[in-house]
């Protein structure tokens, strides 16, 4: 084989030197901006905050924005959603980014099915909507733990929305896969994302003023080139602003408009204003009222907003649905989880019906557009179902049999550290503790949300945050003691977030001596636990059943499927499961009486319905058109 080297060759060295600096020479004259694709050139400068406006290029630019969240929508209504937003005449999404949903276990990313933030994002550009995102890595929005995942708990020295290393460590590794996807979606790269939120509220949490500069850094070094935004309610908006960020603000008077913005002025001088959240309505909590807020009241603040030259996000555009055990709770004197519902008595209901906000706000922002608005969609067929009855039972005590060998321990494992899920212990649902007794007295212990007590598989019952002692009553011999804890939602919002570990928190004393020896079952609910129970594990249900207990019937759908609405009459609390799906808890103190049931979770013929039910079980399950909450829908 013929070989040759620079040295035999010098001609050819002297070539290729000549060719470098010729190359050099052109490349130096070269029109760079024509190496830029023709659909990217119009696309350099992006949203600019300049003087009192927001400017999109060269053209002045106002937000009108609306909140939907995509893991709180089934997939297959994305669409109608945001084709409604399009109609009322808004012209920005936005969005948060659950991190706790996306990273269920350390290392292992879900961006699939109703969790495709990218294909959400593409949709929203697709109907013509700008995106400004909000990816945390906290979020609030009345979800478990603010969005955060629950294994960061697993640390005991966990100082979460902080410079604290554990927690860096876990958002930079988050982070790197998040932004690889959001990157690209970025208006620059011809994208639809104009903005991106740095974190969520901190002004109100500030322990760490390393922190805000943190994320915002984090955002940068992955590719971020947008403008950054922070969000701050009244408590928090002097503590929450940060160099180089554009400040807005959070708020539902005309009242707050007025001091918000005055502070803002004070602070970061002429820059444009921005209410990142109008809350148009309020989110629920169980056993409290159900919290509305009067549409000409939505619309008299939301005129005197723009009024006063400010660009504005609707808070909840449409909220949708906590479905399975996502949903947050507030613990301030008393602790309270929010129900399963997301109304939030927003611009659309949560099954994306039209309201009297709607119509009255679809006028307004018709009356400043300049252009004709869309046509607002057809509504979404609802049905009401025949009533059906459970047929076949299993009760919890019969269910262990079939969920393997329990965990044994010498004291109480809390939740998040249970030896489960590749080390990543259980995030959501319920978990039972076994031990066992031989004399009567004072149970007490620290139980974290709500731990129903049994002797054997007698309920005797609970211990919550008020309740932190129960008497046993007298027995004879060994004896079962069980006690079954509920995580009821972590909370989302409030300086607590760092003890928001769940099950037995410490040790469990019964007559002040703790209790040794446990038997600890992971009662996580997920599609993979039902799976053990096969047809032949269920029996008929008896005229007395024992609780906790699942309930199994089914549901027979000879059309195409609508949506529904399941309504529990006579139950008293649980969870429903509808081929798989968690729709969610359900309670009757109230104040949600009914679950929200897509039609796209049912299929044409039989489906399969599971109740667990903790303590009283109703005669039927009964289905109709309109939630129990009953609010006005308007037909277009």
């Amino acid at each position: 084989m013929t070989t040759w080297s620079l040295r035999r060759r010098p001609g050819r060295t002297l070539g290729l030197l000549l060719l470098v600096i010729l190359s050099f020479l052109v490349l130096r004259r070269l029109d760079w901006s024509t190496l830029v694709p023709l659909w990217l050139r119009h696309r350099q400068l992006g949203l600019q905050a300049k003087g009192w406006n927001f400017m999109l290029e060269d053209s002045t630019f106002w937000i009108f924005g609306g909140s939907i969240h995509y893991f709180r929508v089934p997939k297959e209504y994305w669409r109608d959603r945001l084709l409604k937003m399009k109609a009322c005449g808004l012209n920005t999404l936005t969005t948060y980014v659950p991190w706790n949903l996306h990273e269920p276990e350390r290392g292992r990313f879900d961006f699939s099915g109703n969790l495709d933030l990218e294909a959400f994002v593409l949709m929203a550009s697709e109907i013509g909507l700008w995106v400004i995102l909000r990816p945390g890595p906290y979020i609030c929005s009345e979800i478990d733990l603010g969005g955060l995942p629950s294994w960061l708990l697993q640390d005991p020295g966990m100082r979460l929305r902080t410079t604290y290393k554990g927690f860096t460590e876990a958002v930079d590794l988050y982070f790197d896969h998040l932004m690889s996807r959001v990157v690209p979606l970025q208006y620059k790269r011809g994208g639809p994302i104009i903005a991106v939120q740095v974190e969520n509220e901190y002004g109100s949490y500030n322990k760490d003023p390393a922190y805000m500069p943190y994320v915002k850094k984090a955002l940068e070094d992955r590719g971020i080139v947008e403008l950054l935004l922070t969000s701050d309610n009244k408590d928090g908006l002097s503590k929450g602003i940060v160099h180089g960020v554009l400040a807005t603000i959070n708020l539902q008077s005309t009242h707050e408009l007025q001091l918000l913005t005055t502070f803002l002025f004070n602070v970061q001088g002429t820059q444009p204003k921005m209410v990142m959240e109008y809350w148009t309505g309020w989110f629920d909590s169980w056993g409290g009222p159900h919290n509305i807020l009067d549409s000409s009241e939505v619309l008299k603040t939301v005129s005197a907003i723009v009024d006063a030259g400010s660009s504005i996000n609707l808070y909840m555009f449409h909220g949708g649905t906590n479905f399975g055990f996502m949903n947050g709770a507030m613990h301030f004197h008393d602790y309270k989880s929010d129900v399963t519902s997301y109304d939030y008595d927003a611009v659309l209901t949560e099954a994306g019906d039209y309201t009297a906000k709607y119509m009255k706000l679809r006028d307004f922002f018709g009356s400043i557009s300049g252009t004709p608005l869309p046509p607002p969609p057809d509504l979404i067929p609802k049905m009401s179902y025949e009533p059906i009855t459970p047929v076949l039972y299993l009760s919890l005590w019969d269910a262990l049999k079939y969920m393997g060998e329990p965990i044994k321990a010498e004291t109480p494992i809390n939740m998040e550290n249970l030896p489960i899920n590749g080390g990543n212990g259980q995030s959501f649902g319920y978990i039972l503790y076994e031990t066992n007794i031989a004399s009567s007295g004072i149970l007490s212990g620290r139980v974290r949300d709500r731990g129903q007590v049994f002797v054997n598989t007698v309920s005797i019952g609970f211990l919550d945050y008020k309740t932190t002692k129960i008497a046993v009553p007298l027995i004879q011999g060994y004896t079962v003691l069980r006690i079954l804890v509920e995580n009821r939602g972590r909370v989302n919002y409030g300086e607590n977030i760092d003890d928001q570990r769940k099950g037995l928190i410490g040790n469990l004393y019964l007559n002040d001596s703790p209790l040794k020896k446990f038997r600890i079952y992971s009662l996580d609910m997920k599609k993979s636990f039902f799976q053990r129970f096969g047809p032949d594990k269920w029996s008929s249900l008896p005229e007395t059943p024992t609780f906790p207990a699942f309930f199994l019937s089914s549901l027979s759908v000879s059309s195409t499927p609508c949506d529904t609405f399941l309504k529990l009459e006579g139950w008293e609390k649980g969870v429903v499961f509808i081929n798989g799906q968690n729709l969610g808890r359900y309670w009757n103190i109230g104040p949600q009486k009914t679950l929200y049931l897509p039609g796209p979770w049912l299929s044409s013929g039989i489906n399969q319905v599971i109740v667990f039910e903790e303590m009283m079980a109703g005669p039927a399950l009964q289905f109709t058109e309109t939630p129990h909450l009953g609010r006005n829908q308007y037909v277009k």
